[in-house]
C-alpha cells in the first residue's frame, strides 16, 4: 500500500474508511489501495486518492460514499476529496488483506 496506516491523528478516518467498499468488489477502498493520504484541517478531512483506471464508471458512487461515511465522525463539518493519478494505481497498492480478498474471490492479483 502506498501510504502506511500510522498516523495516530487520522486513524480513526483510515478505519472508518475501511467500511467504504469497492463497488464492484467486497473490498475496503482502503485494501483496494484507492486512499492515498489522509489529513485533516480543521474540521475538514482531505482525502487524496485514485482510482483503478481513469474510466471508472463508480468515480462519483465512490466518493459520495467517502463523504457520507466520513461526515459521521465526530467534529467533521466537511470533506474534500482529491483525486490523482500519479503514480497510477496497481495491485501492488493492495494491502495484503485486499489481494487474499480478491484470491478468495478468484480473480489473481
Amino acid at each position: 500500500m502506498s501510504t502506511a496506516i500510522n498516523n495516530q491523528s487520522t486513524e480513526q478516518y483510515w478505519q472508518a474508511l475501511r467500511e467504504v467498499m469497492d463497488p464492484e468488489f467486497p473490498i475496503s477502498v482502503v485494501d483496494m489501495g484507492l486512499i492515498r493520504k489522509i489529513e485533516t484541517k480543521g474540521s475538514t478531512v482531505v482525502v487524496t486518492m485514485t482510482y483503478t483506471s481513469t474510466g471508472c464508471a463508480c468515480m462519483t458512487w465512490i466518493e459520495s460514499d467517502i463523504t457520507e461515511r466520513l461526515l459521521q465522525e465526530k467534529n467533521i463539518d466537511e470533506v474534500s476529496i482529491h483525486v490523482v493519478w500519479d503514480p497510477p494505481w496497481t495491485v501492488h497498492d493492495m494491502t495484503e488483506e485486499g489481494r487474499n480478498k480478491m484470491k478468495h474471490w478468484g480473480v489473481s492479483s
